[in-house]
């Protein structure tokens, strides 16, 4: 059956933390699509001169190359904008010049990660983090993502364990943790890190998420939880999702009836009845009930009955 594509957050250092895609249900971030431009670099050389935040952080490099957080920027903006094998240049180029920083070392791997290499920016960042083991919590929290996204549930818990460790407060590193959790089928524990994320932070969009998914695998609702990050309609698709992956399609279909009957053309919604249709081998239609007719639709109605004798049947008369 095909696993669902768990699209909560793992936020650490801005990071959108995903599961890998493969044909899965829809689910609809609250938070919206992050567009990104994408451009063809023909030429190397002239690559970013058109953006005027690149020529600044280019200049301000010139003059000062041992100025990491400019470095730094640039290396982001350079992904940022679709230029990932520049990116790379650039973080690599930081490692080797600030090799005991934990910032150069995390933006290698993320530039690694941009160019599909997640293996390799797992190995290259858990390797400095054998030889730094106390030097940023952010090094663990991004080492146990790339170790999710490869499918390395116990080698991201004790990666995500280790940056608690380090950082026991954050709210995004206990959301981690219970993604993760999660993901391993151990619910109650990740019902417990992801209430100590929400605890911390209530505002957590991600967490708020998350503990929806535990929730719904758990057999105990997990709506509610959704409706505080999104409208009705993204609420019960979402809830859909869940229901969907556990093999769960009665429950299922009555959820993407309810997200229709609020928004009849939610994208994701119909793109899950669809996938839905698939699985259990049901027609891609839901049940939406009828609208209650207004006060003057019934008044009107009234009056065509005592004239024709009967209710109009909405039908153009034939000629």
């Amino acid at each position: 059956m095909r696993r669902l594509l768990v699209w909560a957050c793992l936020l650490v250092a801005g990071c959108a933390h995903r599961g890998l895609p493969v044909r899965r249900p829809i689910a609809t971030s609250p938070s919206g699509i992050q567009t990104t431009l994408h451009r063809q670099v023909v030429n190397a050389v002239d690559a970013g001169e058109g953006d005027l935040a690149i020529a600044s952080l280019r200049r301000k490099l010139a003059a000062e190359p041992e100025n990491l957080a400019v470095r730094l920027e640039l290396i982001r903006r350079y992904r940022e904008l679709g230029f990932p094998d520049l990116s790379l240049e650039h973080a690599r180029l930081a490692v080797e010049r600030f090799p005991d920083s934990p910032d150069a070392h995390i933006e290698l791997a993320r530039a690694l990660r941009a160019l599909g290499m997640h293996e390799k920016a797992a190995d290259e960042l858990e390797a400095f983090f054998r030889q730094h083991p106390q030097a940023s919590p952010n090094v663990a929290a991004w080492l146990g993502i790339l170790r999710d996204e490869l499918g390395q549930w116990k080698q991201g818990e004790a990666a995500h364990r280790a940056a608690l460790a380090m950082a026991p407060n954050r709210d995004d590193l206990h959301n981690n943790l219970g993604y993760n959790l999660l993901r391993q089928g151990r619910l109650d524990e990740a019902r417990q890190a992801l209430e100590r994320a929400l605890a911390l932070n209530p505002k957590s969009k991600a967490a708020r998420n998350n503990l929806g998914l535990v929730l719904a695998a758990q057999g105990s609702g997990g709506l509610e939880e959704f409706r505080h990050t999104s409208d009705p309609a993204t609420a019960h698709n979402n809830l859909a999702c869940a229901l969907i992956e556990q093999g769960r399609y009665e429950e299922a279909r009555k959820e993407l009836e309810s997200a229709l009957a609020y928004n009849r053309n939610h994208p994701a919604a119909l793109a899950n009845l669809r996938l839905l249709a698939e699985l259990d081998g049901q027609p891609p239609a839901v049940r939406l009930p009828q609208s209650p007719r207004s006060k003057w639709s019934r008044f009107w109605a009234a009056v065509w009955r005592v004239l024709a004798g009967s209710e109009p049947s909405g039908e153009r008369p034939q000629r």
